[in-house]
């Protein structure tokens, strides 16, 4: 099966995605909310075309795509940008294994700053999915929202990476 860079394609098991990158022996394809993955193609019989590159088989218009991910977007983090302190723009963080036998690992810090981003815009949204639940009782709520926050006050080790301080992490705030 051919499938260039662009093909829109469903798999079995994680549904509608973009091939973002074609290889010898696999497809590198975004699945949106699943993530990005690797696909075999001995495993191709998972995959079904949808769209090569250029068409469009979904029925909206590029206007319509363009709004809805605006919406999308602003949902997640309020259609703000959070900025990377600039002293660590281009930096690096290095993990080093205690065996100094084994190869540490160099991740470039804005990857690593994306990361703890989506992690808190994830976290929002599971508050907000907490809060609007039909089912769930007020006092599940508020202990799902208890340990929400002390999960916010385990990630302020991070709030040094941030360039605003508006976009930290904030932790449960103890009442005198």
């Amino acid at each position: 099966m051919e499938l260039p860079v662009g093909s829109v394609v469903l798999h079995q098991q994680y549904g509608r995605g973009k091939v973002i990158a074609e290889h010898e022996l696999f497809w590198t394809i975004d699945f949106g909310k699943p993530g990005v993955m690797d696909i075999t193609r001995r495993k191709e019989d998972f995959l079904s075309l949808i769209a090569l590159p250029g068409e469009n088989k979904t029925g909206f218009t590029m206007e319509e795509l363009e709004q809805t991910l605006r919406r999308i977007l602003d949902e997640y983090d309020g259609g703000k940008e959070v900025e990377l302190a600039g002293r660590w723009q281009g930096g690096k963080l290095l993990v080093q294994p205690a065996d100094q036998s084994l190869k540490p690992k160099e991740i470039p810090t804005e990857a690593f700053f994306h990361k703890i981003v989506m992690l808190r815009d994830r976290l929002r949204v599971l508050e907000q999915k907490i809060n609007a639940h039909p089912k769930l009782t007020d006092e599940d709520k508020v202990e799902m929202q208890q340990y929400i926050t002390r999960i916010y006050g385990s990630l302020t080790t991070f709030n040094v990476l941030f360039r605003n301080k508006e976009d930290h992490f904030e932790g449960g705030k103890s009442v005198d």
